[in-house]
């Protein structure tokens, strides 16, 4: 539920938006779900690309749906860069802005004539916020990059896929939303220091850098071992833990599969499944009773896991395996999940309103404040902000909005 959620949090913070496809708008939604006032500034023609990206045939002429999902509750203004106006009217929303977002490819944003060095003349107290494939000053810093060069060269691909597999890209884009996230929560550090300095602050962050957060177990595990992590598949890096993996449930389809782990720190764990899969005759049997004995007879465990599992479904699995005090979770495709009745109920799921595209559910901020979350407004219109913006940040009247409007600036 929304009810009772406090989504102005950043109430009259101003958010100056020049990021496009997932990484960037990722962080200044979350930023907007808290209650900024994010401006998207987009191009004239056709605005920022990704409403066009993924388009499918029920798309009907809106904005895409890829769209939707990032650019929740933020505000358009469409303005031509490129002329000599319309670069003034943003260097003039840069000089009422808090926070100022690009992630534009390498040198763009300077090229425009939006670098720090200008930024920061116009707005001495402006956060500036910059995420690019690789770091600066590093041999790549000039290379492009997207959400899976980012996870290949930052080490998620190594460990992902099966051990005798090859390294594989996994489904979730922690490139993207990943690094949006890290940047988003440096940027409430920056702001919360600038309340009491009034110090403003260049912050950068390379994809291909943010990954090593996400690598953190598979680095404990190589100090371990000595030697670089590998892949294990679905169960832990480590490949001490036995059981850790997916098995397979009724009816047999795709994803009709249940994760069982038992932690070896909690040996009550593996006697508690035992009792549940009816073998409690192995409880203090040698072969199995340690976490290294499980790891010399893993397949016989996986075996006898396996053969409990194929008799329920995966909600049934999970459900009686939890009762029992066993860590377990269903494998749930996309679809089980966007219908979810708790999911809506706990306002996890909401339904954007949108003009265009008419309802859409889509996962909000997961974050719940006072027992609710922020609730999700819809994304803009392709400029539908311009007049808004314009009169709240500049103070241009409808006259002199009207006239950008028709000398093409917006």
């Amino acid at each position: 539920m929304t009810d009772g959620a406090l989504p102005g949090c950043l109430a009259g913070v101003r958010v100056l938006d020049l990021t496009q496809f997932e990484a960037g708008p990722s962080c200044t939604e979350a930023l907007a779900w808290l209650g900024a006032e994010v401006v998207k500034i987009e191009n004239p023609q056709g605005g920022e690309a990704g409403r066009s990206l993924l388009h499918g045939a029920s798309n009907d002429g809106h904005d895409s749906w890829y769209f939707l999902l990032f650019n929740a509750n933020k505000k358009s203004v469409t303005v031509n860069l490129k002329s000599e106006r319309g670069l003034a009217l943003v260097k003039e929303m840069a000089k009422r802005a808090d926070i100022m977002a690009e992630n534009f490819a390498p040198g763009a944003i300077e090229r425009l004539g939006l670098g720090y060095d200008v930024v920061r003349k116009i707005n001495p107290g402006i956060i500036y916020a910059q995420l690019k494939g690789f770091g600066t000053g590093g041999p790549y810093e000039n290379n492009l990059a997207f959400d899976m060069i980012a996870q290949a060269t930052g080490g998620v691909m190594s460990i992902t896929g099966d051990a005798d597999g090859p390294p594989l890209k996994p489904g979730v884009t922690l490139g993207d939303t990943g690094t949006g996230m890290l940047l988003a929560i440096s940027i409430l550090g920056a702001l919360y220091r600038r309340r009491e300095t009034g110090q403003g602050e260049h912050i950068e962050i390379a994809m291909q850098d943010a990954m090593l957060q996400y690598i953190r177990v598979a680095l404990s595990s190589q100090a371990t071992q000595g030697a670089a992590a590998k892949r294990n598949g679905a169960k832990i890096l480590s490949g001490f833990a036995v059981p850790s993996g997916t098995y397979p449930c009724k009816p047999g389809g795709p994803n009709d599969y249940v994760y069982v782990y038992t932690s070896r720190t909690n040996p009550q764990h593996w006697r508690r499944l035992l009792e549940v899969i009816g073998r409690k005759d192995l409880i203090g049997d040698a072969r199995f009773d340690t976490a290294a004995a499980r790891l010399s007879h893993e397949q016989e465990v996986d075996d006898m896991i396996a053969a409990w599992t194929r008799q329920h479904d995966k909600r049934a699995a999970m459900r009686i395996l939890g009762d029992a005090g066993v860590p377990a979770g269903a494998v749930f495709d996309t679809m089980e999940l966007t219908e979810d009745a708790d999911f809506e109920r706990r306002g996890i799921m909401q339904t954007m309103q949108h003009p265009a595209a008419g309802p859409f559910k889509m996962p909000g901020w997961p974050v719940r404040f006072a027992g609710g979350t922020p609730k999700v407004e819809p994304s803009p219109l392709l400029g539908q902000h311009c007049n808004e913006v314009l009169s709240g940040w500049l103070g241009l009247d409808a006259t002199q909005i009207d006239e950008l409007r028709k000398d093409k600036v917006i």
